[in-house]
């Protein structure tokens, strides 16, 4: 019944999260297990999944108080924010947009379908609301309002209109995304990092004049630190694959050169 997440964002606390690719809800009950985490992220624009894996992520966040984010991609991010937040779901994180429009309208597909909101989402009789009507429609609406909405800066066009992004009502979070942003030039990030940091710490600093809460990925806690200094609060460590591949590829040569020596 409660928004972890936005609760967290309104009395202007610093949140830690880190993302998964695994749908097995194990994977989050260990983390969960872990007590460092505020929220976890799944990234459904990598991995597969169905509706009833969304289900079992939220359920097996909620026992250890967790919130959850999900990822998704541009071409249906409606439909799939939707039933993420039908599922449980407490925050979107949309990705791949170029202009304010876009924008706005991934927040009406996602905002109640009220006077005051003008939204296109619905009363579904799923998870959220308890199986059955349980939860009254304005009640169900309310915390469909609450619904954390996080949105990727990682197009040319997106970092152009960037003051009116973050200008829009209803956006909460902006996220850098170096890979895509670079790749929209015809460049790898790894080929121009101080460009990529230079465009990250423009959007960071956009979104603080705004009131717009900047989330950063890092892949250690030392990276925090930096983003600190700039007034970021909210920190996502690592990715499950990225840790995973870390892990085989380093520790995995070490082995085999010490098996072979």
């Amino acid at each position: 019944m409660r928004n972890l997440f936005r609760e967290k964002l309104d009395r202007g606390e610093p949140t830690v999260a880190t993302r998964i690719w695994s749908t097995n809800p194990f994977i989050t009950e260990t983390i969960g297990t872990s007590g460092n985490f505020d929220y976890v992220e799944f990234a459904a624009e990598y991995a597969p999944f169905s509706q009833i894996d969304l289900e079992n992520i939220c359920r097996a966040a909620e026992l250890y108080n967790m919130a959850t984010l999900i990822k998704v991609d541009f071409q249906n991010r409606g439909y799939v924010a939707q039933k993420a937040m039908a599922s449980g779901f407490q925050a979107i994180l949309f990705v791949d947009h170029e202009t304010p429009e876009q924008v706005e309208e991934s927040i009406r597909l996602t905002m109640p379908a009220t006077p005051d909101c003008g939204g296109r989402y619905g009363y579904p009789m799923r998870r959220f609301i308890g199986g059955q009507s349980h939860v009254p429609p304005i009640t169900h609406a309310q915390r469909v309002k609450q619904v954390v909405r996080c949105f990727m800066i990682e197009k040319v066009s997106a970092m152009e209109h960037l003051e009116e992004i973050c200008s829009i009502p209803g956006v909460d979070m902006v996220q850098f995304g170096s890979g895509d942003w670079g790749m929209n030039q015809g460049f790898n990030r790894t080929d121009r990092p101080e460009e990529c940091r230079a465009a990250e710490q423009k959007m960071i600093e956009c979104a603080l004049r705004h009131g717009v809460r900047p989330r950063c990925e890092i892949t250690s806690p030392e990276g925090a630190e930096y983003y600190k200094q700039l007034g970021v609060k909210d920190f996502c460590l690592n990715d499950e694959m990225s840790a995973l591949r870390r892990f085989w590829f380093q520790e995995g040569k070490r082995l085999r050169e010490l098996a072979l020596g």
